[in-house]
C-alpha cells in the first residue's frame, strides 16, 4: 500500500489527511481516505468527524474524499439560511389553535368554539369526501430536476423497459419514471397504466388520475425472471466488493501492527 499524508487546510490546525492506495486484491488502484486529529486519533468516515468536532465546526459542506469545502454547497447553505431568516420575519401565522381573548387579565381566556349548536346544519357530499380532486399532469413539474451525489456529479437515471410508453402532452422518460415511482409509493391499487384507448385522443378528459402516465402494460413471467437475475447479479457484486474491502482492512491492520512492533523494537534497541 502507498500512503500519503499532509495537512488538511479545511480543518483546524494540526489535522492531517492520509490517502492510502491499494496495490493488490480486487480493489487494486482504489484509495481510502483517513483523517488524524492533532492528538493522533484516526477517523474513517465523515459522521465520525461530525461527532468528534461537535458544534465547533460546520462540516455540512466538507467533502470527506477530497478534504475540501465545496463552495457551491457552502453558498447554497448560506442562501438557505438567509432565505429562512427573511421568511421568519414576514411569515404568516399558521397556528390552528383557538385564539385567546386580548384582555387586561393576567390569565389566558381562550375563546369557546361551539360545534353542536341545535340550529347548525352541515351539508356533506359523500362523493366529494371520497374522491379528492387531483391535478392533471402534475409529474411534469419535476421535469428539469436532476439528482447529484456528494461530489456534485450527475447521478445516472435508470433505463425503463421498452414496453413502458408514456402518454400525455410533452412526456419524457423522466416524467414517466416520476409517475411510476409516485404510483408505487402512494397507491395500494394495482398499477396497470391507462386502460382507456380514448386517452390518446384527449388525455385531459379521459386520463385516469389514479394510474401513471403510461399506456397499459403487462408484466410477464419472463420480465420477472430477468429482474430476479438482475437483482442476483447486483447482490453478487456487492458481496464481492464487501469481501474485498474486509480483506483490505485486515491487511491494513496487519501492516500497522507490524510497523508498530518494529518501531517498539527499534526503541528498545536504542535504549539498550
Amino acid at each position: 500500500m502507498e500512503r500519503k499524508r499532509w495537512e488538511c487546510s479545511a480543518l483546524p490546525n494540526g489535522w492531517k489527511r492520509e490517502e492510502v492506495t491499494r496495490k493488490s486484491g480486487l480493489s487494486a488502484g482504489k484509495s481510502d481516505v483517513y483523517y488524524f486529529s492533532p492528538t493522533g486519533k484516526k477517523f474513517r468516515s465523515k459522521p465520525q468527524l461530525v461527532r468528534y468536532l461537535g458544534n465547533s465546526m460546520d462540516l455540512s459542506s466538507f467533502d470527506f474524499r477530497t478534504g475540501k469545502m465545496l463552495m457551491s454547497k457552502l453558498n447554497k447553505n448560506r442562501q438557505r439560511i438567509r432565505y429562512d431568516q427573511s421568511q421568519s420575519k414576514g411569515k404568516p401565522d399558521l397556528n390552528t389553535s383557538l385564539p385567546v381573548r386580548q384582555t387586561a387579565s393576567i390569565f389566558k381566556q381562550p375563546v369557546t368554539k361551539v360545534t353542536n349548536h341545535p340550529s347548525n346544519k352541515v351539508k356533506t357530499d359523500p362523493q366529494k369526501a371520497v374522491d379528492q380532486p387531483r391535478q392533471l399532469f402534475w409529474e411534469k413539474k419535476l421535469s428539469g430536476l436532476n439528482t447529484y451525489d456528494i461530489a456534485e456529479e450527475l447521478v445516472k437515471t435508470m433505463d425503463l423497459p421498452k414496453g413502458l410508453q408514456g402518454v400525455g402532452p410533452g412526456y419524457t422518460d423522466k416524467t414517466l419514471l416520476s409517475a411510476l415511482a409516485s404510483a408505487l409509493h402512494t397507491s395500494s391499487a394495482p398499477i396497470t397504466g391507462q386502460l382507456s384507448a380514448a386517452v390518446e385522443k384527449n388525455p385531459g378528459v379521459w386520463l385516469n388520475t389514479t394510474q401513471p402516465l403510461c399506456k397499459a402494460f403487462m408484466v410477464t413471467d419472463e420480465d420477472i425472471r430477468k429482474q430476479e437475475d438482475l437483482v442476483y447479479n447486483v447482490r453478487k457484486r456487492l458481496e464481492e466488493a464487501l469481501m474485498a474491502d474486509m480483506l483490505a482492512h485486515i491487511e491494513e491492520a496487519t501492516i500497522e501492527a507490524k510497523s508498530l512492533k518494529e518501531e517498539s523494537n527499534d526503541e528498545e534497541m536504542e535504549s539498550v
